[in-house]
């Protein structure tokens, strides 16, 4: 049996392999594929083009994967990595490494040459699999006959608990050759429901805790738990940290967060103490792939109770748990709300902590990280927040400035900050806003860059421009490794390594067909500001401080 389509004739042709795999990806909401084609994928391309999935050019393949993020946070579906045989495939090994380290659904595509031929030719081949096996959930080989079986089997690993990227191969011929029928009989798993013994537990440890806090991360923003945690945390009173890429998953001025933490030893100053000061901790949907090595083992299970909630059992050993429930957290946290309504939030004031210890706590990190900076880091972020609409999407590149900016960017909505926290990898904000603004067009999106992270990418604008989207890219200059400096001196070694040329990034972006300015104050900056949000072309802004700002900020 082979599947088969309707020509403009009536008459019915079957369907090559890579048709099939292509209709799959657009049934599961796949719109928009990136990557670099090479001759080996050309026939995969067509095939995605045919089925309605937009195949969009990068620079890199890099680039390519992180765009394919972008859209994959606005819209849900898996991101999409097209690359050709050899060089194009590990050009893409970064991202894909991050994507599986970031939990973020990915299906990498890449073109091989046939069997027999790799067993005599040996230009640009080598073992795909045996590369890409480490870095992602499984990796296939496309294979005609079973065309489907593997397309449902790859989306349905990437979509599964932890989310992840998935690989398939696809040979030259197999792409053309007419495809086996196959059609999906596995009903989508339901969310597990904790059992009634640890329920009863929770429940009671509940009951008694004076001083509980929860620490929530990105699995609970994969599994949209958003509504039932909100009604869970309110209702029971608890104040809230989240990681880094769960920011927003409630709105940050609420009474009860106490915003994000990973990487900030600042911020740490006054989360950690209470983290050891609680009687109960609640680990919802946390997964410690964030975090840095100062929370490893933050709490103390003989002195303190902890109920880690996952659907997933972890396994990495970062921290222990009194209680560990394996199971959906939206069910969950239902079932431990016993039916609560959501409560006004101006009702939720956290009042079972003793002697105000959460309203000191968010008073000691409001003035660790102020905003009366008159210039440099800080009074960038705190100008963009000001001048940007409550809806911007921001995008952050990794270094010194990611950390300040996670701290001090409020969130009103998930996903409303992307980043990559888990491989913490340079080059990502550029091409992540490129996808955001392609997937959101309506939406202001802002991309935060250090200005190493920015040369990385940069010709990346050019695909903006090719696309026709208008982020906002502003560049953190003080041409140097920030965050690598910043450690080098703590240690007292000599500089090496670290400090680079001053570059002209706006008129980086003016030869990319965007505009470019440079500012050095918070009235030019805040004038760029408005014009960027007006423009039809996207907009550089070069922010210059000096070198070291960063000292005592983050």
């Amino acid at each position: 049996m082979t599947e088969t389509t309707t020509t403009d004739g009536g008459d019915t042709a079957p369907l090559r392999a890579a048709d099939v795999l292509a209709q799959r990806l657009y049934d599961a909401g796949c719109r928009h594929a990136f990557g670099m084609p090479g001759g080996e994928v050309l026939t995969l391309v067509d095939a995605l083009t045919k089925a309605g999935i937009t195949f969009h050019l990068a620079k890199h393949e890099n680039s390519a994967g992180f765009m394919g993020e972008g859209v994959h946070h606005s819209d849900g579906a898996p991101a999409i990595l097209v690359a050709t045989l050899g060089p194009g495939a590990l050009n893409g090994v970064n991202v894909v490494a991050n994507a599986h380290q970031d939990r973020v659904p990915m299906v990498v595509l890449t073109g091989c040459v046939d069997a027999a031929e790799a067993a005599t030719y040996t230009h640009q081949v080598l073992d795909h699999q045996a590369v890409f096996s480490a870095i992602t959930k499984a990796s296939f080989r496309l294979d005609a006959e079973a065309a489907g079986v593997i397309a449902d089997k790859a989306l349905r690993i990437a979509t599964a608990e932890r989310n992840g990227p998935v690989h398939i191969d696809v040979p030259i011929s197999v792409a053309d050759t007419p495809a086996g029928s196959h059609r999906p009989r596995i009903a989508p798993a339901r969310a597990t429901q904790a059992a009634p013994a640890d329920l009863a537990q929770a429940r009671g440890w509940l009951e008694e805790a004076e001083r509980p806090l929860a620490i929530v991360g990105l699995d609970a923003l994969t599994q949209n738990a958003g509504p039932a945690l909100q009604a869970f945390l309110e209702h029971h009173k608890i104040p809230f940290v989240t990681t880094y890429k769960a920011k927003g998953i409630l709105p940050e001025d609420h009474p009860l967060c106490l915003g994000g933490a990973g990487l900030s030893p600042l911020a740490d100053r006054h989360l950690l103490p209470l983290v050891q000061d609680a009687d109960l901790i609640l680990a919802l949907g946390y997964d410690p792939i964030e975090m840095r090595p100062g929370w490893r083992n933050a709490w103390d299970c003989s002195q303190q109770r902890v109920i880690d909630i996952a659907a997933e059992d972890n396994t990495h050993y970062m921290h222990d748990a009194t209680l560990t429930v394996v199971a959906g957290l939206t069910p969950t946290l239902r079932a431990l709300t016993v039916g609560a309504q959501l409560a006004d939030q101006t009702d939720a004031t956290p009042d079972r902590w003793p002697d105000g210890q959460i309203a000191k706590a968010r008073a000691g990190l409001a003035a660790a990280f102020a905003r009366d900076q008159a210039w440099g880091p800080a009074a960038i972020i705190d100008e963009c927040q000001k001048a940007l609409p409550s809806n911007t999407l921001a995008t952050a590149d990794s270094g010194a400035h990611r950390i300040l900016l996670s701290q001090m960017w409020h969130c009103h909505e998930p996903r409303a900050l992307i980043q990559s926290s888990g491989l913490c990898t340079m080059g990502c904000a550029v091409p992540m806003a490129i996808g955001r603004k392609l997937a959101q067009p309506d939406r202001p999106v802002v991309s935060f860059s250090g200005d190493a992270g920015f040369l990385m990418v940069a010709g990346e604008l050019s695909t903006a421009a090719e696309l026709g989207v208008a982020p906002i890219f502003v560049v953190f200059v003080d041409a140097s490794l920030a965050l690598i400096d910043l450690k080098q001196r703590q240690r007292k070694l000599d500089n090496a390594g670290v400090d680079f040329g001053q570059h002209d990034f706006a008129s980086i972006g003016a030869a990319f067909g965007g505009h470019g300015v440079r500012v050095r104050d918070r009235d030019s900056l805040r004038t760029a500001l408005a014009a960027a949000q007006k423009a039809d072309r996207f907009t550089v802004i070069a922010a210059e401080f000096d070198r070291e700002a960063y000292d005592g900020l983050i």
